[in-house]
């Protein structure tokens, strides 16, 4: 968001996303965990729902998806340490995955 509040925007964006997740492929679950994420997203609804339709679908999640979902049950667990993230306990399949990138 460029550093500008945008809250209406990312409700949009979550409510649309709620809307169509059943048909989201894992690579679109995961991106849309990662942008939500990389925003500092605080809403833990659309993560909870994000992750319970790809803990369905991880035997199709590429090596990417894993490394992003990483990224993003580390982000959920700083946030929200009291609640179960559904993908949390896959984090070592997700670490073994990860590949920092440099800047």
């Amino acid at each position: 968001t460029a550093g500008v509040a945008a809250e209406a925007l990312f409700e949009a964006i979550a409510s649309e996303a709620q809307r169509r997740i059943v048909d989201f492929n894992p690579q679109e679950i995961a991106k849309m965990a990662w942008a939500f994420a990389c925003a500092g997203w605080d809403r833990s609804r659309v993560f909870l729902e994000l992750g319970a339709v790809a803990a369905e679908r991880l035997v199709d999640l590429n090596e990417k998806d894993k490394s992003q979902l990483y990224l993003v049950v580390l982000y959920f667990q700083i946030e929200w340490p009291d609640l179960n993230f559904p993908l949390a306990s896959h984090l070592g399949s997700f670490k073994a995955a990860y590949v920092r990138e440099e800047p």
